[in-house]
């Protein structure tokens, strides 16, 4: 089995070498797109494939590995698809009917503590976006941080230094119950 960051390189030449990415890596991409934007994550993942294809001589393993580059490239793709549901909502909000839909009611449903889950997401709004993003690639996504380093394209050190950072902002806040439920997922 070739090493994806070959087979990135090859399809600049070759196309065909990419699609044992595609194969590797739909689920993974697919479960984060859903964990984010669930109505949209079947589409989204069908950008993520056209952009990371269109784009793919840009990947530099220099910079990180194939997986990171392309949690990079949906996380771009998932920043686009927010900032045009964002301008859609605030069309809406000038109707009197507009629904707002909760962007963490996908992580309340998934939550096996469910009481902590309100907390929880208050806590996870507060740390900055790129702290959170960090921290969510490697808790959800299964990156390592070096992956997510290249994923939000920081540095691995600095990645490594928010991702602990995120962590004890994360444990410090909860309180008594919350912080008993999460220790062994944020210490």
């Amino acid at each position: 089995m070739d090493p994806d960051e070959d087979l990135l390189a090859r399809s600049a030449r070759e196309p065909t070498a990419f699609e044992p990415l595609v194969a590797r890596h739909s689920d993974a991409l697919h479960g984060y797109l859903v964990r984010r934007a669930p109505a949209a994550a079947d589409d989204l993942l069908s950008e993520v494939w056209l952009q990371a294809y269109a784009h793919r001589a840009t990947f530099d393993a220099a910079r990180g590995s194939a997986r990171g580059w392309l949690f990079g490239v949906a996380r771009n793709v998932l920043s686009r698809h927010r900032q045009t549901a964002a301008r859609a909502a605030a069309r809406e909000e000038q109707q009197p009917d507009a629904v707002t839909a909760d962007p963490w009611q996908a992580v309340d449903q998934r939550l096996d503590a469910a009481s902590v889950a309100p907390e929880l997401r208050r806590r996870l709004a507060e740390l900055p976006s790129v702290e959170r993003e960090l921290l969510l690639l490697v808790a959800w996504e299964q990156l390592t941080p070096a992956e997510a380093a290249a994923a939000v394209g920081i540095p691995a050190g600095t990645a490594r230094s928010r991702l602990h950072r995120a962590r004890a902002r994360l444990r410090d806040g909860l309180t008594g119950s919350a912080r008993t439920t999460l220790t062994g997922d944020f210490a």
